[in-house]
């Protein structure tokens, strides 16, 4: 057989590539039955080969704390003072006490602490060791750090156990925001008391009670408000009290009824007290443990280096220090890594696709191309100044608000992207003459008025449609869509959909409707698994009758539509055609070996 060196070639890269491969996975795997790596060896690893082109882990650590170095750093000197005041009081949470919480916190909601952790995961993309390490372990050690200061009382016990099972006034309450307007209302309450619920009805400015003629949930004692508890125990049945100051509103009562206090059996008061108790524990153990806290943070020494260049020159490979403990950026990294490394490394998987690309088509992203975007987008979101150019500061300011982004940031993973796929399109969009004629009209053109019936199935559809046929009124169209239809907004307003433009994307109603005349039944149009039936009601006027006043508007609107379809295109083709292998992700789900002993969080 004759030498084929493409062919060659392509054996030749499978191999490396799966070489690599084994290489990687193998690393991993003695990584975590062996030795520590060092941080030298963790910087070389490899995480992940885009067309043959490596991302190390020193790449994809620097990204990482680049993106979410603060707020990684922020809860990590948090967690050292917690860690230093444990340590002062010789006091020490074990591995075994987080999980007996976590199981307890599961059980509150019904489920097993796997399903509790896997739904933590799931909903709120908190790892189990993340929800370990950062919030059970620091919760139970505050609370560990003012147990001796958060003893449950006999008077506390007494008092709520009186809210809890001692006699309720129900009431009904009238609110106003003017103290005048209350005091009219509750003259005309006073004058005839039965009204009061009909005056709550019609003027009470809290909703809620309102709907239901005032009536508001039993008042208890030691609940809440105790000068309301007072009034409302002060009141005979149907007795209204004088008007009172909340807040910014003024309110008064009415007393409905007493209910009774209840006793429970002596067999269930053990299990009551335990019950309050804890309640009342954890309640004084919440507020105890913020104080403490609020403390821990006012009289620590922090000095944070991470983001100071000048102090980063003064304590190489240091990111914090705390209470003369350092926290090193070696450590910030990792962590970062931890709970980021996977969207980071993602991120940077695209970059280095877009890179090659732009590479390979001999095409560079330049800093006026960058500013260009910045601008453009400005424009888009409306950051336009009074002489019509994009005012790029107040857009700017905007981005950079919620004190997280950088302009940095936003250079490199908004715009940068951005102009490279742009970059690697912009010859292959043209916009014809069709295509303006087409966006006139899906734009300005007239659009058919029509009710609407959506069904899921054909028979229905058929049923509905002679229906229809045999009552052509829209009124008798809109009971059936408001019977029938499987289309909220149909469904909810009597057929009623907005009007159909040409060009719209949906061919098979366009061409039914624009067929019909007013009064006219469709057929049923099949469109997915639906079929539609449709009533034509009239045709819209056109908005701009002549194409030369928008002409301008339509090409840049059309260009830039074509332009964002024909950069998503290319980036699925790129992510298609390339050859990607995310080790990051793959040594993640690798199964972990259990240990014969597991030591203890400290």
């Amino acid at each position: 057989m004759l030498f084929q060196p493409n062919r060659f070639t392509q054996w030749m890269t499978s191999l490396l590539r799966f070489g690599l491969y084994v290489c990687v996975m193998l690393s991993v795997c003695v990584a975590e039955s062996a030795r520590p790596l060092t941080a030298q060896d963790n910087a070389n690893d490899v995480v992940a080969v885009v067309n043959a082109d490596p991302i190390t882990r020193k790449t994809l650590s620097e990204e990482s704390l680049r993106r979410y170095g603060e707020d990684v750093l922020e809860n990590m000197v948090n967690r050292h003072l917690i860690l230093q005041a444990c340590k002062l009081q010789g006091i020490e949470v074990t591995s075994a006490e987080v999980r007996e919480e976590i199981a307890r916190v599961a059980q509150k909601f019904g489920l097993t602490m796997p399903a509790y952790l896997q739904l933590l995961q799931e909903e709120r993309d908190i790892a189990p060791d993340q929800y370990s390490r950062e919030i059970i372990w620091p919760m139970l050690a505050l609370r560990r750090l003012v147990a001796a200061k958060v003893l449950v009382s006999e008077n506390e016990f007494n008092q709520a156990f009186i809210a809890q099972f001692g006699e309720a006034v129900k009431c009904r309450l009238i609110m106003m925001a003017s103290r005048a307007d209350a005091d009219s209302l509750h003259l005309q309450a006073t004058q005839n008391p039965a009204s009061f619920a009909q005056l709550a009805k019609q003027y009470s400015e809290d909703e809620a009670s309102a709907s239901v003629g005032g009536l508001i949930p039993p008042i208890r004692r030691y609940s809440g408000d105790s000068r309301i508890e007072e009034a409302a125990f002060a009141l005979q049945d149907n007795e209204i009290s004088p008007v009172m100051q909340l807040g910014d509103q003024w309110i008064f009562m009415q007393a409905v009824r007493r209910i009774g206090a209840s006793t429970p059996s002596p067999q269930a008061m053990p299990s009551i007290r335990e019950q309050i108790t804890d309640r009342i524990r954890d309640q004084k153990m919440r507020g105890a443990a913020t104080e403490l806290f609020a403390q821990l943070q006012t009289e620590a020494q922090v000095v944070t280096v991470l983001g100071d260049a000048e102090k980063m020159q003064q304590h190489p490979g240091v990111a914090a220090i705390v209470n003369g403990q350092q926290v090193s950026i070696a450590s910030v990294s990792a962590e970062c890594v931890k709970r980021h490394g996977e969207e980071v490394l993602e991120g940077e998987i695209n970059r280095k696709l877009l890179t090659q690309a732009l590479r390979k088509a001999n095409k560079k992203v330049s800093d006026p191309d960058l500013q260009k975007e910045v601008e453009r987008a400005a424009i888009s979101f409306g950051y336009i100044r009074s002489d019509g150019k994009p005012d790029v500061n107040t857009w700017m300011e905007s981005i950079l608000s919620d004190g997280k982004t950088t302009e940095e940031l936003y250079i490199r993973d908004a715009v940068w992207p951005s102009v490279a796929v742009k970059k690697l399109v912009e010859e292959s969009v043209t916009l014809t003459e069709q295509d303006i004629q087409q966006g006139y009209e899906s734009a300005f053109g007239p659009r058919v008025e029509v009710l609407a019936v959506v069904l899921s199935d054909q028979r229905t559809a058929q049923k509905v449609w002679e229906m229809a046929r045999d009552n052509p009124t829209d009124q008798f169209f809109g009971q059936l869509a408001e019977q029938y239809s499987v289309e909220p907004v149909s469904a909810s307003n009597m057929g009623k959909v907005p009007p159909i433009r040409k060009h719209s994307g949906q061919l098979a109603i366009e061409r039914e409707a624009f067929e019909m005349k007013p009064g006219d039944l469709s057929g049923i149009v099949v469109t997915g698994d639906k079929y539609i039936v449709l009533r034509c009601q009239g045709y819209t006027e056109p908005v701009v009758t002549d194409i030369a006043a928008v002409r301008t508007e339509l090409i840049r609107d059309l260009t830039e539509t074509k332009t964002n379809l024909a950069m998503n295109a290319k980036f699925e083709e790129l992510k298609s055609s390339a050859e990607i292998d995310n080790f990051f992700v793959a040594a993640k789900e690798l199964p972990h070996v259990a240990r014969a002993s597991e030591p203890r969080a400290k």
